[in-house]
């Protein structure tokens, strides 16, 4: 069981930090997110049913912790992490995270695309890698790359079009 659960710890936890990150943006609530991610899954393995992949679940933990620490601290969630879709010349970062009319546009701009689009574009907002997202699409990986890039780039330029830019 301790060879396990060391090799569980070795394999995700840079994936489980980097996802904690994309949800707090900051390091050290991220360590402690992990940690308490870790420990829940330790304490937790034996209710594991293998329905969904390993990385998963730990992610689902993840999103829980986070959802718990926010509930504790009285914060909102920041914004939508969709709002990444926005282009690079939109406005500032700060500016697009207070303005929860756009992260409801882009959400609902995905909305309007395929499930497998949808699924793809969220995978890798989650920090799955092209390669885990095409084994779970059962396409290929540079179909998955390619779906990403399209429906992002539609994404952009309809929000382009409706003036979330800069001038």
């Amino acid at each position: 069981m301790q060879t396990l659960l060391t090799e569980l710890f070795t394999q995700y936890h840079d994936d489980v930090y980097r996802y904690c990150y994309s949800l707090c943006r900051d390091a050290a609530k991220s360590e402690e997110l992990t940690s308490d991610v870790f420990f829940e899954a330790v304490c937790c393995i034996h209710r594991f049913r293998g329905e969904s992949g390993v990385k998963t679940w730990l992610f689902s933990i993840a999103r829980h912790k986070w959802y718990s620490h926010l509930r504790r601290s009285h914060c909102a969630p920041d914004s939508d992490v969709l709002s990444e879709l926005l282009p690079d010349s939109a406005r500032s970062p700060e500016a697009v995270l207070c303005d929860r009319a756009a992260a409801a546009r882009i959400e609902a701009l995905l909305a309007a695309e395929s499930t497998r689009a949808q699924n793809i574009v969220r995978m890798r907002i989650s920090g799955y890698s092209f390669r885990e997202i095409a084994e779970h699409e059962k396409i290929s990986e540079s179909s998955a790359r390619v779906i990403d890039f399209r429906t992002r780039k539609k994404i952009r330029e309809i929000l382009e079009s409706e003036g979330y830019t800069d001038a």
